[in-house]
């Protein structure tokens, strides 16, 4: 097995009288489908986790618990880079090097000094760049198997108006969580063993035990590391089963154990917030024309085909015309009309883009999560935008309700299909 043999050190020739070295033994730990982790690769990971933690001040659970968590995460993200590669779907270097410049500019660093603090952290930056693809592939995964096909009309947003469920859009929530998975098709004795478990964490919680070492060592959630740590998220954007418990919940708070269709669940409420005053906001109306990138359309194909339009755009052509006969997205119908946006509307690489445009200009290709874009801003305002805002906000709320039940089921899905073996316990 190549790499199995890790520092080996064999003296070939040597006289039988001489100690022979020492061979440190790499050993495979779980197999997804055709690839292996080994021991290796779980003993980085857990370096790392630990060292999070103590950063950040979170006491640190068994070992033995923490080991299992970071494994099964490892078999999960495992799982999904390979559906990702089976399907055609690549992120190249040129995009993937955007992408890190732009993590160092937000934490105000170049990229050198960005490479300089991983490796004071002990982590290789050849390693950072295999992650940060991962998450990459991750995001377009969603966008490509989830988010694509969600759709929310106007009578569940009035349903949701009517039942007074908007009520919670308006409330803000400082939340900490622990969720412990339930499989795919899970015999009642394993929805039973998982449910006790999350029992177990809550009375761990009750008993005094500080939560993010409970989320560290119980939780399945991607935020366990960091404590089960959620921050500040809008009632709105949350599922109906937490909001309905988190009603009546004070600050300092646990709830009971939550069932989903994905696991279990305990919220601690740590604040709440209110804000129910006027909202007067600088809108921009823009349009847009999307080209998305996919196993037929390579990223540069995609940007070259970009720069095209927009020098026929720039040379008198009719947006609307090339938006109806180009886009890839719902407004294409509407000549790339995309109304009038509010801050936090789009995604960041977007909004970035228009904001630093002039009325009237037409922007270089924009990379987004969604593909590349052309975006002409048309006019500005300022608003009071309550109602459209308390509409925009019930329509956000359920889609990304629906986005999130979804994709937690497509990666269940994922995984129940993979061939998984664990020898983690093997010796």
């Amino acid at each position: 097995l190549s790499g199995a043999l890790l520092g080996a050190s064999v003296a070939y020739g040597q006289p039988q009288a001489k100690p022979r070295p020492i061979v440190t033994l790499d050993r495979i730990v779980a197999v997804v489908n055709d690839e292996v982790i080994t021991r290796n690769e779980l003993t980085e990971r857990m370096k790392r986790a630990e060292s999070q933690l103590a950063r950040q001040g979170t006491p640190m659970p068994p070992r033995a618990e923490l080991e299992k968590q970071i494994l099964e995460r490892m078999i999960s993200d495992r799982a999904v880079v390979q559906f990702a590669k089976e399907s055609g779907m690549r992120i190249d270097d040129v995009e993937l090097d955007r992408a890190i410049e732009r993590i160092a500019q937000d934490n105000q660093m170049v990229v050198a000094q960005l490479r300089m603090a991983l490796q004071k952290d002990g982590i290789p930056f050849d390693k950072f760049r295999r992650d940060i693809r991962s998450e990459i592939i991750m995001a377009r995964l969603r966008e490509r198997e989830v988010n694509d096909r969600i759709t929310v009309t106007d009578s569940e947003v009035d349903s949701m108006l009517a039942s007074g469920q908007d009520a919670a859009v308006a409330d803000e929530f400082n939340l900490a969580h622990i969720l412990v998975r339930v499989p795919d098709n899970a015999s009642p004795d394993q929805i039973q063993v998982r449910q006790a478990r999350a029992n177990q964490a809550l009375a761990q919680l009750k008993g005094g035990t500080d939560f993010r070492q409970v989320a560290a060592s119980f939780s399945d959630a991607p935020d366990a590391l960091q404590g089960g740590v959620l921050g500040w998220r809008e009632g709105g954007k949350l599922p109906v089963l937490f909001t309905d418990a988190l009603r009546a919940m004070k600050p300092g708070d646990l709830s009971g154990v939550l069932r989903s269709p994905n696991g279990f669940h305990v919220l601690k409420l740590n604040e709440r917030r209110t804000q129910q005053q006027a909202v007067v906001v600088q809108q921009t109306r823009a349009r847009h024309i999307l080209i998305k990138v996919n196993e037929a359309l390579s990223e540069s194909e995609g940007r070259v085909r970009l720069a095209n339009l927009r020098e026929r755009l720039v040379n008198k052509g009719d947006f609307a015309q090339l938006a109806r006969a180009n886009s890839e997205d719902t407004s294409a119908s509407r000549g790339g009309e995309l109304g009038w946006l509010s801050a936090g509307d789009t995604v960041p690489e977007f909004e970035r883009a228009m904001d630093g445009l002039k009325i009237g200009d037409i922007s270089q290709p924009v990379r987004s999560p969604f593909g590349w874009h052309l975006i002409q801003v048309l006019e500005r305002r300022s608003a009071d935008v309550t109602s459209e805002k308390k509409r925009l906000a019930a329509r956000m709320a359920l889609r990304e309700r629906k986005s999130e039940e979804s994709f937690q089921e497509w990666l269940r899905q994922a995984r129940a299909r993979s061939y998984i073996e664990l020898r983690l316990d093997e010796r």
